[in-house]
């Protein structure tokens, strides 16, 4: 298989496990129409190996792990069940790890498709395959997503909760880990702390260290709840306001002005549609003003700068876009030569088509004398919701078939 392809599923029963060169935890996650599990009891992993429908084996550090569905077992109301594989070292990432993922009939063991994820790199943790159901019929999809925060990530963008350890008092420290009497089959796995919630551990080893109190779901995250946000460079905000994902038409308005009252300068805005492997599907720019079907739509080229107010404004449409898009960056040239340092106030806005509403703004505060410049990127989370991302970075490229290929590597 190749990432986006999907095969009808012949057996009720499959198993999915992931073979790689290094020891790799492999968990399972029910989820309903909105991308998001239940509770907590629907996410199956070693410490918590069945729910329903689905269930994991252990390879005991000889085999792969493997997740088994049983479609004819899943409740109603749970749409899709997504594999996730990372490895078991704490912090490995996936750079020279090749994980293979294996689709097999869970009655006779046979092999219905096979899915190596190209191009891995700084990922600590890999949305693999998913099962999922579609007008009535169960398929298998091939998806190679990664996260760079670890099962953390992938968790939490889940809704499943991931809670920091709680620290352990200073007065009274307990013994080196005890050797409890582990299960008969020798495992790498070493549970910390007593099973109250069953909890992987390295959940919480993995998550972001930043905030102190055990995060909720969606907790560290900007979101638009509070209204408008104000990105710096290098932030990130989720498109979710009422825990609702935004999936309507937005526009993106760019800005500039020519600096120190100086000429009229020519910049292009453009936006480049990437697929799940940053693989590029079209750009949107003054000379080609609708793309993907007409969910991306340019307004036009403006040569002067001059004016208040946006100069270009790129409109999408998030709910209308294939699903085989899933970055988007927007960039801004000048075709002419002239360098960002005889800009200023360039800009970028996120705003409501609906309501005129500015969601999101990103002012460049810095300029480097180059003729273009990567100002934002749009990125669809697994779950559904999509994060903008201040970027900021200067290229040396007048056109904006120039920046096709650093935009791909600032997704």
């Amino acid at each position: 298989m190749t990432p986006g392809s999907n095969i009808p599923l012949s057996a009720a029963r499959v198993t999915v496990d992931v073979a790689a060169p290094v020891r790799l935890d492999v968990s399972g996650l029910l989820l309903t129409a909105d991308g998001k599990v239940r509770s907590d009891d629907d996410f199956i992993f070693y410490n918590q190996p069945s729910g329903p429908g689905v269930t994991y084996r252990s390879g005991g550090g000889t085999a792969p792990d493997a997740i088994t569905v049983d479609t004819s077992a899943v409740p109603p109301g749970i749409e899709k069940i997504v594999v996730t594989a990372s490895p078991d070292a704490a912090g490995q990432t996936f750079q020279g790890i090749e994980p293979t993922a294996t689709i097999r009939n869970a009655d006779d063991d046979s092999v219905l498709a096979t899915f190596t994820p190209p191009q891995l790199g700084t990922e600590t943790a890999l949305v693999i395959v998913e099962v999922y159901l579609r007008n009535g019929a169960w398929k298998a999809r091939a998806v190679g997503q990664g996260y760079a925060n670890g099962l953390a990530g992938i968790a939490t963008d889940f809704g499943v909760t991931v809670e920091e350890p709680a620290p352990t008092p200073a007065a009274a420290p307990v013994a080196p880990p005890q050797p409890v009497t582990p299960p008969p089959a020798p495992t790498v796995q070493t549970p910390v702390a007593p099973p109250a919630p069953a909890m992987d551990p390295r959940l919480a080893a993995s998550a972001p260290a930043a905030p102190p109190a055990p995060p909720v779901p969606g907790a560290g995250k900007i979101n638009l709840d509070k209204g408008r946000v104000s990105l710096q460079k290098n932030q990130t905000v989720s498109l979710v306001k009422g825990g609702r994902p935004l999936l309507s038409q937005v526009k993106m308005g760019l800005g500039w002005e020519p600096a120190y009252r100086g000429k009229d300068i020519d910049l292009d805005a453009s936006v480049i549609a990437y697929g799940p492997q940053r693989n590029h599907i079209d750009s949107c720019y003054f000379g080609k003003l609708s793309i993907v079907g007409g969910a991306i739509k340019h307004s036009g080229d403006n040569l002067t700068g001059e004016g208040g107010g946006d100069d270009e404004v790129i409109v999408v449409d998030l709910g209308r876009l294939p699903q085989e898009v899933t970055g988007l960056v927007f960039t801004v040239n000048s075709f002419s030569g002239q360098k960002f340092t005889e800009v200023a106030k360039a800009y970028c806005r996120l705003i409501d088509a609906a309501s005129g509403e500015e969601l999101v703004r990103f002012d460049l505060t810095n300029a480097e004398a180059q003729t273009g410049v990567m100002m934002a990127k749009l990125i669809k989370q697994f779950s559904g919701e999509w994060e903008m991302t201040a970027i900021g970075d200067f290229v040396k490229s007048r056109t904006v078939r120039g920046m096709v290929k650093p935009a791909a590597q600032a997704l």
